[in-house]
């Protein structure tokens, strides 16, 4: 089994005509096939959002959805697919771009409100995982030294956000445009969380790495609280990384980045 590369078996097996070819972004380990993308085995959670997905209406967007192979299975040799939608990465200069993005996560929001709270979220032990629960208090995280201070700001700013549900809270990147067609999801990234903390994670996003106006959030109507504590959240994933020995952070430059969003939002 190759995580490398998807095998001529592994391309019959979810009926991907052609050859497959490596997708740019993300973590580099997607291949187009055909009508469908692979990528190496999501476990669990590709198994439930295959089951759980399958009755959800798509109004307002379109929807990656995973697909299973001819035999019924949802993963084939340590590879797993979804459905390739059409569109392209937004420009993410442009004015409009963001209120898309926030638009189209809040009718996938809409539309997936009445699933139940996966299981599989209480064993991820993944970064992502990790900060998560440290930006909402569920485990103590000690901040590098570059974050401290900008974290007990950020803490000191967190309120209520209302009912958690299932949330795709790695929008920025995961939402692709086509003309003439409405947005398409890709990639979810599945939290039980508040829906205005998805909106607070493309907010900061956009702040911190695309130059996006301080006026964002407000003109978009997502709280300070929303936006503070998706701060915490990627402050902390980087703090993850940092502290378990991952390479290739410049801490200094990250701290600078978070701050200056803190700073427009008013923190």
């Amino acid at each position: 089994m190759s995580r490398d590369h998807p095998s001529p078996a592994v391309l019959r097996a979810f009926g991907a005509g052609g050859p497959a070819r490596r997708l740019t972004g993300g973590q580099g380990s997607s291949w187009a096939a055909g009508e469908v993308v692979l990528k190496p085995d999501g476990g669990g959670l590709h198994e439930w959002l295959g089951e759980a997905f399958a009755g959800v209406a798509c109004e307002g967007f379109r929807l990656a959805a995973p697909v299973r192979a001819r035999d019924g299975a949802w993963s084939v040799r340590g590879w797993s697919a979804t459905r390739r939608v059409r569109g392209a990465a937004p420009d993410y200069s442009a004015a409009p771009t963001w209120p898309e993005i926030l638009a189209a996560g809040r009718a996938f929001h809409r539309a997936v409100a009445h699933l139940g709270r996966p299981a599989f979220l209480d064993t991820r032990r993944d970064w992502w995982a990790e900060a998560d629960r440290a930006a909402w208090a569920e485990r103590t995280v000690r901040f590098v030294p570059e974050f401290a201070a900008l974290a007990r700001r950020l803490e000191g700013a967190l309120l209520p956000l209302g009912p958690s549900q299932l949330v795709h809270a790695d929008l920025t990147g995961n939402v692709l445009f086509a003309p003439g067609l409405p947005p398409a999801i890709i990639d979810i990234s599945p939290y039980w969380r508040p829906p205005p903390y998805a909106d607070g994670v493309v907010v900061a996003d956009a702040l911190c790495w695309h130059d996006a106006p301080s006026s964002l959030a407000e003109a978009a109507g997502v709280p300070v609280a929303a936006v503070a504590r998706a701060l915490l959240f990627r402050m902390a994933t980087t703090n993850e990384r940092v502290l378990s020995g991952g390479g290739g952070v410049d801490v200094r430059d990250e701290a600078r980045r978070y701050a200056r969003a803190a700073a427009a939002i008013g923190l």
